[in-house]
């Protein structure tokens, strides 16, 4: 009944076959799937407020489901599949609303969270992205298959949950390696989180860092060294060119220190570099894949024109009908038209914010998709996907609405809250549907919990919100809330968008972004007509010039590892073996460190102390951490080193 993952055209053969039918969608599916959705979605809208991130959510949904399935008597691989895909939609849906629709409550156009207008840009905007993961399925996973590390690391853990044998101890080991180093830092703060060093030297300034992140090791492991080289090389423009010149050019800040001075640089203007090659980055990927995403579409009418005539699709490769996407986007123009009327009060103006959300949505969906299924959805920049929606919605309305306009930067915060939600919504969808191709699920039934997922979470984000406005507040602070959740994503949205239409924006470092992107897809395009093993996707170096360097840093050393690990295999079979134990132990990592992150939540959000597990002092020295991190990442290359 199951199959080897061989690769066979470079595609894997799915766990379960297509020809085998198991249950999918029963009801301790839905109900477990709607639970986790909720829950998830409400930790992670707490801790994208105060720490601007989430925690990605699909590993420690299915880790989840297989814990509980067990209590069941019968239970199987693809119903565990289903919950992490409707369950992951929880944290996509948080991610999107966050980093987004505070900025109107920091741009004073709302006071307060409105339940239904929160509500329905949530709602549609995740199904939008859903909708959109039809054709960008099969341009991405069939067509052109990309990596997608946290799909392949999340069938690994669903598959090895399933099988049991071997395979089990690496993940076991793996994750509870990556869960005490997790809670070892962010939970008893016993060590700091990041090792960084600058200094300022002959008046520029000299900066150097890395995350103490497992999982970051183990995602940059998965990627392989080609990507994760290409992302320290964007980090290295940013923090190694970009900073320092600034600095020369500026002279150095006086009252600051260097650490301080380099970040706020980064902050504040050359993160704004990769957001420029994200643009042009984004247009080429869309650009390249136009071919796939067509045929993706003709794909998919050409499946419904054959189950309408008749003719057998195998399960694996139903998707939720190309006609049902089709009447569902022009049906969402109505409500997507009123939430604008109702914020805008301006017809004219809101129908076209309702026209470039659609647009938006798509074009961005594909984008989030691509960086998605190169560095994963933890780690694809879903915040620099929807400023470059937010700066380009803003130009565009700055020149139909003119400066100064109040209408203006409401606007276009509101079209890159329904993108943000539709890029979270496909890249996760899609890694889902990545692990669903490895596993042998069907696609639409995983597209169709998606939406369940996404709908439960919705509800759940206005009230989330303001409970959290009401015992922290968001945003500045206040004499009734001195010290705030800080909405870094929002704040920063509402300042692109404010710039914009008031002054401010660092438009410069946008060109300077895109005119890189055009010099590396100039290199990549003469690297793929020789025929070169290592390539140059623009997205890849965007995404590095627009993270903290210490994040690229960590990636990158899970690369060498990849890289070093292969060269002790002189034989395909035994590379093989080890690549797939490799895959497993970083997998292991991955999961360990996101369940941990989304468990202590539950303290954090209940005492509002980000230190309320901290029993024995918050300690900010890396030497434990370092040396841990070490210890970690020798176990990585010995796994996928070991010739058993």
């Amino acid at each position: 009944m199951k199959t080897d993952d061989k690769k066979t055209g470079g595609h894997a053969l799915p766990y379960i076959p297509a020809s085998v039918h198991l249950p999918e969608v029963t009801v301790k599916v839905v109900v477990l799937s709607i639970i986790l959705s909720v829950v998830l979605g409400g930790a992670n809208a707490y801790l994208g407020l105060f720490a601007g991130m989430t925690v990605s959510a699909s590993i420690p949904a299915a880790v989840i489901s297989m814990a509980i399935f067990r209590l069941f008597r019968r239970s199987n691989i693809l119903e565990n599949n289903i919950v992490q895909t409707a369950a992951s939609a929880g944290e996509s849906i948080a991610g999107g609303v966050i980093f987004t629709i505070p900025a109107l409550l920091i741009l004073g156009t709302w006071t307060e969270f409105n339940y239904w207008e929160t509500t329905i840009i949530a709602a549609l905007g995740g199904i939008l992205g859903m909708l959109f993961t039809i054709p960008l399925r099969r341009a991405m996973i069939v067509e052109n298959p990309l990596q997608f590390p946290e799909g392949i690391a999340a069938a690994e853990v669903l598959k090895v949950g399933d099988a049991g044998g071997a395979g089990v101890r690496y993940i076991a080991a793996a994750g509870a390696i990556g869960a005490i180093f997790k809670l070892g830092e962010t939970g008893f703060r016993l060590w700091g989180g990041v090792v960084e060093r600058a200094t300022f030297f002959a008046g520029s300034i000299l900066y150097a860092g890395t995350n103490l992140s497992p999982a970051l090791i183990g995602v940059g492991y998965i990627v392989g060294l080609n990507i994760a080289v290409l992302i320290f090389i964007g980090g290295a423009i940013n923090w190694y060119l970009a900073v320092p010149i600034l600095t020369y050019m500026r002279g150095v800040p006086e009252g600051i220190g260097a650490i301080e001075a380099a970040t706020t640089l980064w902050a504040t203007e050359t993160r704004y570099i990769g957001v420029g090659t994200m643009v042009i980055g984004g247009l080429w990927a869309l650009i390249r894949l136009r071919r796939s995403l067509i045929d993706g579409i003709r794909s998919g009418a050409k499946a419904y024109r054959q189950a309408r005539s008749g003719i057998e699709i195998e399960r694996t490769d139903r998707d939720v009908p190309m006609q049902w996407m089709g009447v569902a986007l022009i049906v969402s123009i109505v409500p997507l038209y009123l939430v604008c009327e109702h914020i805008i009060g301006m017809p004219g103006v809101s129908v076209v914010v309702a026209v470039l959300m659609l647009v938006a949505s798509f074009l961005f969906s594909a984008v989030a998709a691509y960086m998605a299924g190169v560095v994963g959805s933890s780690n694809s920049p879903i915040s620099g996907v929807t400023i470059a929606t937010i700066l380009s919605s803003s130009l565009l309305l700055l020149a139909i609405l003119g400066t100064g306009n109040p209408a203006g930067p409401a606007s276009a915060i509101l079209i890159g809250a329904v993108v943000c939600c539709a890029a979270a919504i496909a890249g996760d969808n899609l890694q889902d549907l990545k692990a669903g191709r490895l596993v042998g699920a069907t696609p639409y039934k995983q597209q169709l919990m998606n939406t369940v997922g996404i709908i439960a979470a919705a509800l759940i984000m206005a009230p989330t919100l303001t409970l959290l406005q009401q015992a922290y507040g968001i945003g500045a602070p206040t004499p009734e809330h001195p010290r705030p959740l800080p909405a870094p994503q929002a704040t920063l949205m509402a300042s692109v968008a404010r710039g914009v239409f008031e002054g401010g924006l660092p438009i410069n470092m946008v060109a300077i972004g895109m005119i890189l992107a055009v010099i590396v897809i100039i290199i990549d395009v003469r690297l793929e007509r020789r025929g070169s093993h290592f390539r140059m996707p623009v997205l890849a170096m965007a995404i590095g010039i627009y993270l903290p360097l210490q994040l690229s840093t960590a990636i990158f050393l899970g690369g060498l590892i990849a890289w070093a690990a292969r060269r002790t295999h002189r034989t395909a079979e035994s590379r093989a073996s080890a690549e797939s134990n490799g895959v497993l132990f970083a997998a292991g990592l991955i999961t360990g460190e996101a369940l941990v992150g989304i468990v202590m939540a539950i303290p954090i959000v209940l005492s509002g102390r980000a230190d309320v597990l901290a029993f024995w002092g918050v300690h900010e020295g890396n030497i434990p951490g370092m040396a841990l991190l070490a210890v970690v990442m020798y176990l990585l290359y010995r796994t996928a080193a070991s010739k058993r």
